[in-house]
């Protein structure tokens, strides 16, 4: 034990403060079970170093914070070690990567069952083995899915420059109020085009120089590692998952042709399906359905897109279509503030959102056409820095969260 709040004064030591991410006001940490899920590079070990570093004292052993795949726990196990914990008075656990430990799940169910006072808090990059120990820890466990920076939080990281974040109402409503408010502080044009390549994921701050090759080797890890080992992915298709993904960044937005995108890869088409559905549990793409209350297992997409413009730039062979860079950030900006989005269709606008607003993208130049007849129908144009009724700078949907 002493060894492991050695570890853990080293690390709050080291932790940065100089930038917390509002996901630490979203998320109740009263709650007895917390899981902070999200993709490997996102900030979640930070964010658990800043909590307990703002709530706690330096000295405060009340409190600790390790990670699952320590040598520590070559010869030890975490139930033993809450166990000790809570005998010395401790009340809050955190524990990091715990999906590199065995059966984690039973044993933090047990730990909860036993230890009624103790709050505990876990966080892992494995989103496929956190959602297979999901079944163990039902109706114990409060999951936080945590994405990469918006626009609003990258801004801040590389700028220092601070914009609240909007909610979407507000933004339909007095879209040129805020646009006008953002252009006091900076020029959001200047900055939105290096966010798409290079500003999804904090690691970025880390080392700028490799930052596409280490968008790739999470990629490729997540590819070889985890769906061979946790979705029975055979090895040898390994690559046939890579061509997918290549192939996905280098498609223009239009309806998914799978048997088509079958025979590219040289696999067959419920097999593709299959794929499709595990890559987007992993957070390597989205897809995305006319109607989510009606959709089946190995139900085609009406649209795929990758996760963030960030690995569109990594992955793609070319430049990719600026079209479908506009989608990707799009998609990925309103579903990480916690909306739902729905493919609107090729008639109506590319994208339906809580059911009722409809959004087409485009350049600066895109009409109405498309959403002449929607109620609630907008326009999200790039190249654009201020606002009309319904016509809404693309940028300002990344300061959503």
């Amino acid at each position: 034990m002493d060894k492991l709040f050695e570890r853990h004064d080293e690390y709050l030591a080291n932790v940065p403060m100089e930038h917390i991410r509002s996901m630490m006001n979203l998320i109740d940490w009263s709650i007895r079970l917390i899981a902070i899920k999200g993709p490997k590079g996102v900030g979640k070990s930070t964010l658990m170093l800043q909590y307990i570093k703002s709530h706690f004292d330096p000295d405060d052993r009340h409190v600790l914070y390790f990670s699952a795949d320590t040598s520590y726990f070559a010869t030890h196990n975490i139930v033993d070690t809450a166990d000790r914990f809570c005998k010395m008075g401790g009340t809050h656990l955190f524990i990091d990567e715990i999906h590199k430990y065995e059966n984690w799940s039973r044993e933090i169910k047990e730990i909860y069952d036993l230890h009624k006072n103790l709050h505990v808090v876990i966080s892992g990059s494995s989103l496929l083995q956190l959602n297979d120990g999901q079944a163990d820890l039902s109706r114990r466990l409060t999951e936080y899915r945590m994405p990469g920076l918006s626009f609003r939080e990258y801004l801040w990281f590389e700028h220092g420059i601070q914009i609240p974040k909007i909610d979407l109402g507000s933004l339909l409503r007095s879209p040129n109020k805020f646009c006008n408010n953002v252009k006091e502080q900076c020029h959001p044009l200047e900055h939105f085009s290096k966010y798409l390549r290079t500003g999804y994921y904090p690691f970025y701050f880390e080392n700028k120089k490799i930052y596409a090759s280490t968008v790739e080797s999470v990629v490729n890890y997540i590819i070889d590692a985890e769906l061979t080992r946790h979705r029975n992915l055979e090895v040898g298709n390994t690559r046939k998952i890579k061509a997918l993904l290549q192939v996905i960044s280098s498609m223009v937005p239009y309806d998914v042709d799978i048997s088509k995108l079958s025979k590219n890869i040289g696999i067959q088409r419920t097999t593709t399906l299959k794929y499709l559905r595990n890559l987007e549990e992993a957070s390597l793409i989205y897809r995305l359905f006319t109607n989510l209350n009606s959709i089946g297992n190995l139900q085609k997409p009406d649209k795929i897109l990758l996760d963030n413009p960030n690995l569109l730039y990594a992955l793609s062979a070319e430049q990719p279509s600026i079209g479908t860079v506009r989608e990707t950030f799009f998609c990925n900006q309103l579903v990480s503030s916690g909306h739902q989005v729905e493919y609107s269709g090729l008639k109506s606008g590319d994208f339906r959102i809580d059911k009722h607003i409809v959004i087409e993208v485009g350049g600066k130049d895109k009409g109405f056409e498309q959403i002449k007849n929607e109620n609630e129908g907008f326009v999200a144009a790039d190249d654009i820095d201020s606002a009309t009724i319904r016509k809404i700078p693309l940028w300002a949907f990344g300061c959503l969260y």
